[in-house]
Order: C-alpha cells, then structure tokens, then sequence
C-alpha cells in the first residue's frame, strides 16, 4: 500500500475529522470567551475593584519591579473556568439526552433461555 493511500486512508477516518471539527470550534469558542471576559465580565464586575487600585484593565496588574502580570493569568483562570463550565453544560445536556432516549427505546423481548431451547431440540429428537 502506498505512503499517499495509507495518509488518505488515516486522514478521512471518522475520529480525525472529528478531532479537527473539535479543533476549530474550539478555538472559535476560545475567541468568544476572551470576548466575554475582556468587554463584559471585567468592566461589569470588575470595575470597581480595578477603580480602587487605579487601574484600567486586568493587564495592569503586575508585580512591581518585575514583569510578572498576574492580571493576564487572574483573566485566563476565568476564561478557563468559563470555558469548563460552558462545557460541563453541553455534556450534562448530551447526557440528558442520551437517557431520555435510552428510556424511549422499548425493551426487547426476553427470548427463551438457553436451557429453554435445549429442553425444545431434547423433546424434538426424542419424538
């Protein structure tokens, strides 16, 4: 089998498609949450506390004398947070969804048991 054929093969492969659909949506959704963080959740909630040490956005939090940003990171703990929370949200849903289905799908049929079944061909042979 030939090195192109073998790459096309692995390429199109249901789970790899899948993992890249799962990569771009993610980093799309990254996108959107760094928009929340940055332009709602900061202003509105942060304000006052950025008001109080004079200043403007998370960024300028820094440890004075080095250039360790703690701000950036505080910013990136609540996208993390929200992202894990927005994620927690879609399984629990899928999850829901999934039980609800399973509970609609109707029971199969006990069918006879395997000792059933011998005792059946036993009489059969017999007669």
């Amino acid at each position: 089998m030939g090195l192109g054929k073998e790459f096309k093969e692995f390429a199109m492969k249901g789970n790899v498609i899948d993992l890249a659909v799962g990569v771009v949506i993610g980093g799309a959704f990254g996108g959107i949450v760094k928009s929340l963080v940055d332009d709602i959740i900061t202003p509105a909630i942060l304000t006052p506390a950025l008001k109080a040490a004079h200043l403007a956005d998370l960024s300028q939090l820094v440890i004075p004398g080095t250039a360790i940003k703690y701000g950036n990171f505080i910013s990136q703990i609540i996208s993390f947070l929200l992202v894990a929370f927005a994620l927690f949200m879609v399984i629990k849903g899928l999850n829901a969804a999934k039980k609800k289905e399973e509970a609609a799908a109707p029971p199969v049929p006990a069918g006879p048991t395997q000792e059933e079944l011998l005792t059946q061909i036993r009489d059969l042979l017999k007669k």
